[in-house]
């Protein structure tokens, strides 16, 4: 416990204001990634977004300070994060079960999920933040942002560079953003390829974000999912396509290979890291709430603790978990009178709230992990919901086994659904939280008011999602639901999800891929504990586990990133003064992604107002091929002058600094 004997802090952090322009940005931003989410496939990251428009709203109203900046931050990242929930509940629609969202429910299951996210990362924070050494790249990219732009690192010339350089990155990504747009370059380039009687092939996500968190994480979370990216797309895809490839196909059973058959080998490798992680970080986690119970105690008692060690005290934690599964069991038991489930109906629901408080608590701890290793926006939440589900489907199938009539199934598998979705809005927050608690331990901000914060953001995010969700299945509806028309929303998660529950409850469902993934995740697991042992390399099992499950698009940049860094960091270890040469290529890095954020704000904005997909695209397909190439060839030359501009900043201070002393 750290204790201080200085006066409490008088900066500017939790205001009004604050709060007030924290929730407005979660609202909009809450819509807008749920409407991106469902209707294109992708989101936005709203934390970095979200601290730049509180600069400059704040800074124009004057008296502000960083800590006050990170509160409204944290407020909105709930928006990037609470959206994920679209995983999950539009499997209930594709199944028949629900006609619409109704409103209470979604918000009361978004809102108790989500605060029972920050409370189970509470205790986390001093195991997975503090007391860690994990990278969290969008948490330190928020916290540059924050530093750089209201001045509180380094000199005032200092400043002006290091913003230079954030500004510079972010005009990059943006400008190569539009392209896209604008489909004169690709953002993406694949080329599926046979091998022997099978196939395979190699795509990119020409993301410049990408690039700068593979520069944060650093080499061995990109090697490490480099090896899982081999494992997936150079042995199993090969493998499980053998035979089945021909001519011009190859692309399209590729992609069915690893969606149907690979992802699964890839949640189950994730699965067994994500326990193993666990057991390791048991202690940490008993020791961080030991700690916290000590400082709410000598907070009681009159001694002044330091604010970057004062969190939520732990008996309001204990407390308001122990609570929620009241409003939860509430919940449960209404939507259990909807359904033809008879005769347990008591011992589904204790089943359930026990499954929910426990399987909460290890999701919390394995998500937080996640985002600590690669951040929020990249970590493979879905593939959480793909365990999650499983397990869920597999006590139901305990408690009510499989003789049921087809209603009944289906009863069991909506059931099954929103159990998980509760336990998916944990995972999401708890996700995000210790992004943001990192972001905090930066700028010297105080938890507590940070986790107060974001229970407040998870509020204001679920307002909004219910009628989003509604206005997008009245206007598309989902594909696989009753009565779905052509221009039906796809929705891959939920409904991969909710195929899971029903080949649970069916009994047809390919367990032989999980068991496969959990092999190679036991692999994996001895190969880091002897590397670990006998020299100075590791290979985290959840890294290796991301990149099996993540699409190569996205699995492919990161450790592409994490060299480029490594190599800049090397480079930056023979200058005069190493460590500020390598903050000015974190400060690179974060650029790169706080202009993807910015223009995925803009852009959802602008494809919401359009209705149309590609609402800024001024060719045509016929300008694919010279796309792919444009694409390529500028997102390699951007990235290569970054780097050289970057460097080339190093030297010329080290010239002003050589001149100032001779």
């Amino acid at each position: 416990m750290t204790t201080s004997t200085t006066t409490a802090t008088t900066t500017r952090e939790l205001t009004v204001r604050g709060i007030v322009l924290g929730g407005i940005i979660t609202l909009v931003f809450t819509a807008a990634n749920v409407y991106l989410g469902l209707k294109v496939g992708l989101t936005f990251a709203t934390a970095i977004p979200a601290a730049v428009i509180s600069m400059a709203i704040l800074r124009r109203i004057g008296g502000t300070s960083v800590q006050e900046n990170n509160i409204v931050q944290t407020i909105a990242s709930a928006a990037g994060t609470l959206a994920a929930i679209i995983f999950v509940l539009p499997g209930l629609i594709m199944i028949g079960w629900w006609q619409d969202f109704p409103y209470w429910t979604t918000v009361a299951l978004c809102a108790i999920g989500g605060t029972l996210g920050v409370m189970y990362s509470v205790p986390l924070r001093r195991a997975l933040v503090t007391g860690s050494d994990l990278p969290y790249p969008e948490g330190v990219a928020a916290a540059e942002v924050l530093k750089v732009g209201t001045g509180t690192e380094g000199d005032a010339d200092q400043n002006a560079r290091g913003l230079k350089i954030i500004l510079k990155g972010a005009l990059v990504a943006v400008a190569f953003n539009i392209l896209g747009a604008l489909k004169l370059a690709s953002t993406e380039v694949t080329k599926a390829v046979r091998i022997g009687s099978g196939g395979t092939a190699f795509s990119a996500s020409l993301s410049l974000a990408l690039i700068g968190v593979g520069h944060l994480v650093g080499l061995t979370v990109g090697v490490a999912m480099l090896v899982g990216l081999a494992i997936a797309w150079l042995v199993l895809v090969p493998i499980f396509t053998s035979g089945d490839v021909s001519g011009a196909a190859v692309a399209d059973v590729v992609d069915k290979t690893f969606t149907s058959d690979v992802r699964f080998v890839g949640a189950g490798t994730i699965a067994v890291a994500a326990i193993w992680t666990l057991l390791r970080i048991l202690a940490p986690i008993a020791r961080g709430i030991r700690e916290a119970s000590a400082s709410a105690r000598a907070r009681r008692q009159g001694d002044t603790v330091d604010i970057t060690e004062r969190d939520l005290p732990i008996t309001i934690v204990g407390g308001t978990i122990v609570l929620s599964l009241l409003p939860i069991g509430l919940l449960l038991w209404t939507f259990l009178n909807g359904t033809t489930i008879g005769g347990s109906t008591a011992l589904t629901i204790l089943v359930s709230l026990v499954f929910v408080l426990l399987i909460g608590a290890v999701i919390a701890a394995v998500c937080g992990y996640m985002a600590g290793l690669i951040g929020s926006s990249n970590s493979p939440i879905s593939g959480v919901g793909i365990v999650v589900v499983l397990v869920a489907s597999l006590l139901m199938v305990v408690v009510h086994g499989r003789d049921g009539d087809a209603h009944q199934v289906t009863s069991l598998v909506a059931y099954t659904l929103f159990v998980t979705a509760v336990v998916f809005s944990i995972a999401t927050i708890s996700n995000d939280n210790l992004q943001d608690l990192k972001t905090g331990q930066l700028v010297g901000a105080t938890p507590w008011k940070q986790q107060a914060a974001l229970v407040v953001g998870v509020v204001f995010g679920s307002i909004v999602i219910a009628p989003v969700l509604n206005l997008l299945n009245s206007a598309f509806g989902f594909q696989g639901a009753p009565g779905a028309g052509d221009n039906a929303l796809a929705a891959p998660q939920a409904s991969l999800i909710s195929a899971l529950a029903k080949g649970v409850f069916g009994g047809d469902l390919e367990w032989g891929y999980l068991g496969l993934g959990a092999a190679i995740g036991v692999v994996v697991i001895i190969v880091d504990e002897v590397l670990t042992r006998r020299s100075r390399f590791n290979l985290p099992p959840l890294a290796v586990g991301m990149g099996l499950y993540l699409p190569m698009a996205l699995s492919l940049l990161i450790p592409i990133g994490a060299i480029l860094g490594h190599l800049y960091d090397r480079w930056a270890d023979r200058r005069n003064d190493p460590e500020h040469a390598k903050r000015l290529g974190v400060l690179m890095a974060t650029g790169l992604i706080v202009g993807d954020s910015l223009f995925g704000v803009v852009y959802a904005g602008i494809v919401a107002g359009s209705g149309k997909d590609s609402p800024l695209a001024i060719v045509g397909e016929g300008f694919t091929s010279w796309a792919n190439g444009i694409g390529m060839i500028v997102f390699v030359a951007a990235i290569g002058w970054l780097y050289s501009s970057t460097r080339g900043t190093v030297r010329n201070e080290e010239r002003i600094t050589a001149d100032r002393t001779g």
